[in-house]
């Protein structure tokens, strides 16, 4: 006797479809997607299910570069420095992995757990502590790579980041394994993102990312600019204020003197953009970052 209800037994059939179009075009996709949410709206899945199928297809799209904690913002060890140095960067960062550098941050060699360091911070064992001894390999991964094949990836060698190259093979970024999940399933605040939290990062003289819950006054402090917040609180609210409507991933609107492009977004939320200073707004803004 078959005891599915019938909304089981269309979930599993659309988890089954996903799982089998990811090599298909996007034309397939895109018909899957609009009957995903014809069954959203006849109440066969909720808009948490949605979403979060909508951020599976997100990801198979997206590459590394989207999503990557840029340079400038890692927190790295230095392999030279004193035990109570790299206690204290683990202890005030929040963090659980953290790259080991030598000179530079385009030499790295390798990475450290804070749960391997922990064990030496006890008077006991601080003289046997030797960095070499805990210190896991480091792996590399092109900014080009796919989501859902570093999380593949991810899965395969339990390895939980990786260090993102650019072109040049130097040091672009980084990525973890919770950067590629809050793609499916949104953001994943722990004790220490409030303290933490940043929303605008810098990857170029007039390229940034930045959250669409950064508010509008924060923006403009950090552009110089003098957007209203009047109507809305945050960037997102004035993209959608702009477009009048719901945007996909990769769409772009030019406001004033920005160019704004949906890096991420779900049929409800625009997680995050990316920000082109145009050729007018450069010497508003060349002295912010």
């Amino acid at each position: 006797m078959n005891t599915e209800t019938p909304r089981k037994s269309l979930i599993k059939r659309l988890l089954s479809a996903i799982a089998s179009l990811f090599g298909e075009g996007k034309s397939e996709r895109s018909r899957l997607l609009e009957s995903l949410r014809e069954s959203q709206q006849k109440g066969l899945i909720d808009m948490d299910a949605l979403i979060m199928i909508e951020g599976v297809f997100q990801v198979s799209e997206m590459r590394v570069r989207d999503i990557m904690v840029p340079r400038s913002h890692m927190v790295v060890i230095q392999q030279d420095q004193s035990l109570d140095k790299m206690l204290s960067v683990v202890s005030t960062s929040g963090h659980s992995r953290f790259p080991v550098i030598d000179e530079s941050l385009d030499e790295i060699v390798g990475i450290l757990l804070a749960k391997d360091l922990a064990y030496y911070s006890s008077e006991a064992h601080r003289q046997s502590f030797e960095l070499k001894d805990i210190m896991r390999p480091a792996v590399f991964v092109p900014e080009s790579k796919r989501l859902n094949v570093l999380l593949k990836d991810f899965r395969t060698s339990r390895n939980h980041m990786a260090i993102v190259i650019d072109e040049y093979s130097g040091v672009a970024g980084l990525v973890t394994i919770e950067d590629v999940l809050e793609q499916i399933v949104g953001e994943i605040d722990d004790e220490h993102d409030a303290a933490d939290a940043i929303n605008i990062h810098r990857h170029g003289f007039h390229r940034y990312t930045l959250k669409g819950v950064t508010p509008i006054t924060e923006f403009n402090a950090f552009f110089g600019t003098d957007f209203s917040n009047g109507q809305f609180d945050t960037v997102a609210g004035l993209i959608l204020n702009n477009l009048g409507h719901m945007p996909q991933r990769g769409e772009e609107l030019t406001v004033d003197n920005f160019l704004f492009k949906i890096i991420s977004c779900s049929s409800r939320r625009i997680n995050n953009l990316q920000v082109t200073l145009l050729p007018e707004a450069r010497s508003v803004s060349s002295g912010t970052g």
